[in-house]
């Protein structure tokens, strides 16, 4: 098990903006005033190929942010897993008597073990780096790294849904300048 030490602070989860810093599509209401700006002037397929190229920006994105996802999804329950076990080392700690039970060597594959009274513990730190602590500070830095996995956990599934919206608006201006070119081309077409 990996544990997180970061110390990033995360905002409150009320506001709209992203926290991982995804741009905000904006909505083409008036396609005419939009097409003649000057960076868009020239061809349809220009602006359409931007458009495109956004919208296969925020799938990358996505990507990106449903595999945090499910790694957090994962890390949670085995902290927490972690953190009650150092709940009962301290429970058991004051015990003279050894403390029989069983400990996972892979995917449904168990161990026994008989595990004298302590008062410390190994905890992996990732990059297969080890250290050893005492209960209350194993304890405390598995409260902290459950604490911080939830939040995180929570700032992605808020962008997630930002960027729901993203793509939502892009498709939606996708489709309206395409409609605008074949609405135009079709009045050119009947003048001529």
């Amino acid at each position: 098990m990996e544990l997180d030490e970061s110390k990033k602070d995360m905002p409150d989860l009320g506001d709209k903006k992203s926290y991982a810093g995804i741009p905000e599509a904006d909505f083409v209401d008036d396609v005419d005033a939009y097409m003649s700006k000057s960076e868009n002037e020239g061809s349809v397929d220009v602006v359409l190929r931007k458009l495109d190229e956004n919208h296969s920006k925020y799938k990358f994105m996505e990507y990106n942010l449903v595999n945090k996802r499910r790694r957090l999804r994962d890390q949670i329950p085995d902290l927490e897993n972690s953190l009650q076990m150092i709940e009962k080392l301290q429970i058991e700690k004051n015990n003279k008597k050894d403390l029989e039970t069983q400990f996972v060597l892979s995917d449904q594959v168990y161990a026994k073990a008989v595990i004298a009274p302590t008062d410390k513990v190994c905890l992996w730190l990732g990059a297969n780096v080890m250290l050893e602590y005492s209960l209350d500070d194993a304890q405390e830095l598995l409260t902290k790294n459950v604490s911080t996995a939830k939040k995180t956990l929570k700032c992605i599934e808020h962008d997630l849904d930002f960027l729901r919206d993203q793509f939502t608006t892009t498709e939606v201006n996708m489709a309206r300048v395409y409609n605008w070119d074949v609405k135009r081309r079709q009045a050119a077409k009947a003048s001529a």
